[in-house]
């Protein structure tokens, strides 16, 4: 029996510990994807959940054909669950969002349509109004900051996890902790550029944030040292003649 086509589009969705989320965000991707017919598919990636994720998203299945499932056997963090839904992603072009319902999946159409408008590597969204506590802004300003600084970036808002990729700009990136606050910059360090367009962000309605003051700005700053060594290290040539 010949294989099916492979879809235009891939969500990458790292998933932990989010459980209640799970039947509303597959709704909501539903009814934002459907109406335009794009042939697509959802890769959650289940990263060691202990709630019960996991059971949830096999009994969503049945309702949701084009959902496919990678599933860690212990808890590796959320870069690793986007590297390995990068590599499973079948897609021209791959979307990133969260689990927690604070990405609207509405916004994915613009986002992809933007990416073809624009012809770039990515398209990056930023949240204008963030639904979040004056704290965990701060955090995140401070970690966001700390990243541009050291990288000699302007991405105003590396921790929204909603972006559109095309593919092959990001499926051979190198991948180490972390690297998922810095695809931006790993996309343009390989030639590519990159497009910001603002997005929305909801409260959260279910659970709490798994990350706190240790992940979004000590972290942000090994990380970020980490990759300004890459940039000064990454080779750099232009061919002016070659024989074949």
């Amino acid at each position: 029996m010949p294989s099916s086509p492979p879809p235009e589009l891939s969500l990458v969705i790292p998933v932990y510990n989010e459980r209640e989320s799970l039947p509303r965000l597959l709704d909501e991707i539903a009814a934002a994807l459907r109406p335009a017919r794009p042939a697509y598919e959802i890769l959650a990636v289940d990263d060691g959940s202990t709630d019960g994720s996991r059971e949830e998203l096999r009994r969503l299945r049945a309702g949701h054909p084009e959902l496919r499932l990678v599933g860690f056997a212990d808890n590796a963090g959320q870069s690793a669950a986007f590297a390995a839904g990068f590599r499973a992603a079948r897609g021209k072009v791959i979307v990133t969002l969260d689990a927690d319902l604070q990405n609207d999946p509405a916004d994915i159409p613009g986002l992809v349509a933007e990416l073809e408008r624009r012809g770039t590597a990515a398209v990056v969204g930023y949240r204008p109004a963030r639904r979040d506590t004056a704290w965990k802004r701060l955090q995140s300003r401070i970690a966001n900051g700390v990243r541009n600084r050291l990288t000699a970036e302007t991405i105003r808002d590396t921790g929204c996890s909603l972006k559109a990729f095309r593919a092959d700009a990001v499926r051979d990136l190198p991948w180490f902790t972390g690297m998922h606050r810095f695809l931006p910059t790993l996309v343009r360090m390989r030639g590519g550029t990159v497009a910001e367009v603002p997005v929305r962000h909801r409260p959260r309605v279910f659970g709490a944030s798994k990350y706190g003051m240790w992940n979004r700005v000590f972290r942000a700053l090994a990380d970020a040292l980490a990759v300004r060594w890459m940039q000064h290290r990454v080779l750099r040539y232009r061919i002016d003649e070659e024989w074949t």
